[in-house]
């Protein structure tokens, strides 16, 4: 799980990168190579961004299973007298 942790945490920085970044580029006073340079640190920040949600995704799918202890199934049975 602390994997899990690390890669929800980088996922949530990802996320907050790319907020900022389209925050940056609603700034009137940016020059056309600054727009250019966000456009390209957005796309960017989506290609990790959507690897990491990829890994994220199988690790959910396919974790482990824990190992269940065998049950008596006669053990559990209710008897009543009628």
């Amino acid at each position: 799980m602390i994997e899990l942790d690390i890669l929800s945490g980088e996922i949530e920085a990802l996320m907050t990168e790319q907020r900022e970044a389209w925050r940056e580029l609603a700034v009137p006073t940016l020059t056309a190579f600054d727009r250019r340079e966000i456009r390209n640190r957005i796309r960017q920040g989506e290609i990790e961004l959507r690897e990491h949600l990829t890994v994220r995704t199988d690790r959910l799918r396919f974790r482990p299973r824990p190992a269940e202890t065998p049950t008596d199934s006669l053990a559990n049975i209710e008897f009543r007298l009628l």
